[in-house]
């Protein structure tokens, strides 16, 4: 900031000798000049700049940051680890605003174009020192009259208050060792007959008698001869996508996969056989006549609310082009079903396994790299560009799907459902640097913006798992990296417990830790004693084994010694708004609610169909009379455990179909290699 001093026009002078002409000749005027008896008058129409010496900002600051002092670095290394620089604009408005935007709540301006952010004890962990004010004179690039550190000094700030509440729970659950594993498995999908089907390379796998499928008894954890079912697939189901269908029988589609005819593979398997007792049925495949319309790897699929199946994105196998596409399965008579995405095209590479989810609306939320957007469900023309997803501090280039790889979940839609539904994506990576924040959005109000929530430590390649209770269990990955062979390290062996009912910024409970690393290709998928089943990893990394051995984990709502309610469902048939009969049992006579949580298959941090539904209920005593989702644009059609709570408690699921098969799935595909369950 400059102040201007105008300096007054002057038409002559008057001297002190009155008898000397005011106008002479030049040599005159020298003559003058040297005797000291004039003297020379100077006009100036001219500005004349001062600049204000700049100070230390300490009023009109963002949010509740205080000025703290003058903090000097120990040599070359650096106090903070998040480091921004402003050519021309850096302020303590805006490097402060960036900071506790990304949810940090010490920050520092140095050398005039820099800004840092970090917590306010990387101070004392990185040797940062008080010194006096004068070494501070650098003014800031985007603000001359205010200060903004020095060479190897920081102007500092701290937030005043708690800007991240994470809070430390007593009880913080536990992890326990489960059973030993065979392979370290890709894909995991809790069947309607209570086990859990595993997929895994086929022909490119590490363990050469690998059969690519294998199915857990969680009865016989104790007896692993038993436990274990060898199942078998023609192709290779590395890096594919899969779902639970809507069809009676609830049979796990298989889409997609690693080269060649695996590309193209579609693969279904019913469950069969109940808890102690093997099933018979083995996955189906008819590579001739049964195929995708394009092969694709790395790809995404959704139920949606009409009962087909959507895929989208991926590649053509290994070292194959984008497949920048989504189609329809199955393919209809009249022909093909692909539709391109130019928007998709334009993100590769780092859109794969794309995040989809069904909104309350029946449109489709899509989010890919850094981007989203809304889709018609039926032309799959863009209905709404959403903003951006915010990256890191340090850029907004982080990417949040493959091969950055973070995760997404929809939020709880509870009864009558009008509230507007939420978006939550945690974790990703920037340039290999993990994210340490989850985001979020409700898609389909008006001027939807991004939320941001930081977590307590980086991670990519993280798992979601919704809870009966309506939390999320958030476990696996690494600090370091991106998905993808031997290109992550240093595990992530928290678990983070996020609740939505919360405040925003006090959302998460730090819990326990394991001492497993899970990295790529881990997965966690939901029980249903409400257990979460934590499996694989496959990182192919120096020190980092591929992991056989399958934990589970138990949350705070099981580890307090109550004793989980019973729940009786005659009716597991539902129509949408319908209203059924249950029976429960509940031991600690607490806040009963009741939750419906959709059938998913996880992999790659995408949980394929994932959606919580807390339904209307009231209750006769023991008898409950539950009212079923509205509609399939509320809840897509599909399976779903439901459970019953007592208080935090839950009971053990049971698996209920809502809104029947419209798409006729069970009666597809017509051909001898596949059992048809029927609609």
């Amino acid at each position: 900031m400059y102040r201007t001093l105008l300096l007054p026009t002057l038409f002559y002078f008057v001297t002190l000798l009155a008898s000397v002409p005011l106008f002479v000749n030049a040599n005159a005027s020298d003559n003058l000049r040297r005797t000291g008896r004039r003297h020379s008058v100077y006009n100036s129409r001219k500005s004349v700049a001062t600049r204000v010496v700049p100070t230390v900002q300490t009023t009109d600051l963002p949010g509740n940051w205080q000025y703290s002092r003058c903090l000097a670095e120990p040599g070359a290394n650096n106090v903070f680890p998040y480091q921004i620089i402003f050519p021309q604009n850096n302020s303590a408005q805006n490097c402060l605003s960036q900071c506790s935007t990304f949810g940090y709540p010490a920050a520092g301006m140095e050398n005039g174009n820099e800004c840092w952010c970090g917590d306010a004890a990387d101070i004392t962990n990185n040797g940062g020192t008080t010194v006096a004010e004068t070494n501070c004179t650098t003014a800031c690039s985007g603000d001359a009259s205010h200060l903004c550190g020095g060479a190897q000094t920081l102007q500092l700030y701290l937030w005043n208050g708690t800007l991240n509440n994470w809070h430390t729970p007593t009880d913080i659950g536990q992890y326990e060792y489960f059973i030993p594993g065979l392979v370290p498995p890709l894909l995991a999908t809790v069947g309607k007959n209570g086990k859990v089907s595993f997929l895994e390379k086929f022909g490119t796998s590490e363990f050469a008698n690998s059969t690519g499928a294998y199915e857990l008894d969680l009865s016989l954890a104790d007896d692993f001869d038993h436990a274990w079912r060898t199942m078998h697939v023609k192709t290779d189901v590395w890096c594919s996508a899969a779902l639970v269908l809507p069809d009676k029988a609830a049979r796990i589609l298989n889409l997609g996969g690693w080269t060649q005819a695996s590309t193209l593979g579609i693969r279904l398997y019913t469950p069969d056989g109940s808890p102690g007792v093997n099933g018979t049925n083995d996955w189906e495949e008819d590579p001739t006549n049964v195929q995708l319309q394009g092969g694709r790897w790395y790809s995404t699929a959704l139920v949606l609310s009409n009962g087909s199946v959507l895929i989208m994105g991926g590649v053509n196998g290994a070292g194959g082009a984008a497949d920048s596409t989504l189609e329809i399965v199955p393919r209809v008579s009249g022909g093909s079903t692909v539709v391109f995405l130019d928007w998709l095209d334009q993100t590769d590479p780092n859109n794969l396994y794309p995040f989809l989810h069904v909104l309350p609306s029946g449109r489709i939320f899509v989010g890919y790299y850094n981007e989203a957007r809304i889709l018609d469900p039926v032309t799959f023309a863009t209905v709404a560009v959403l903003p951006n997803m915010p990256g890191s501090v340090t850029s907004f280039l982080a990417g949040r799907t493959f091969p950055n790889q973070g995760t997404s979940v929809l939020l709880p839609q509870k009864a009558p459902y009008t509230d507007a539904i939420t978006v939550l994506i945690c974790g990703g990576s920037n340039s290999g640097i993990a994210l340490d924040n989850c985001v979020s959005i409700q898609p389909e109000v008006d001027n939807a913006t991004w939320v941001i929530e930081r977590m307590p430590s980086k991670r990519v390649m993280p798992g979601v798992v919704a809870l009966p209770d309506g939390t999320y269990l958030i476990v696996n990955g690494a600090q370091q990296g991106i998905g993808g062979f031997q290109l992550a390290s240093d595990p992530n062996l928290s678990a983070l417990l996020y609740d939505p009912s919360q405040p925003v910024g006090s959302r998460i409970s730090i819990l326990n830790n394991t001492t497993i690393a899970r990295m790529y290709h881990s997965e966690a998928t939901l029980l249903p004693d409400g257990r979460v089943l934590i499996s694989g990893s496959d990182p192919q990394t120096p020190r980092l084994p591929e992991e056989l051995r399958i934990e589970v984990y138990i949350p705070p709502y099981l580890s307090q010694g109550l004793t989980q309610p019973v729940v009786t469902v005659p009716n597991t048939d539902w129509e949408y708004g319908g209203q059924y009969q249950i029976t429960v049992q509940l031991f600690q006579g607490q806040t009963m609610s009741v939750s419906l949580l959709a059938a998913t298959s996880s992999t790659h941090g995408n949980v394929m169909g994932g959606r919580t539904i807390f339904p209307a209920f009231s209750c006769n005593g023991n008898v409950c009379t539950v009212t079923a989702p509205p509609n399939a644009q509320v809840s897509p059609p599909g399976w779903h455990q439901l459970f019953v709570l007592d208080g935090p408690t839950p009971s053990h699921g049971v698996f209920v179909r809502i809104g029947g098969d419209p798409a006729e799935l069970g009666n597809w595909p017509a051909f001898p290699n596949f059992t048809l369950p029927g609609v």
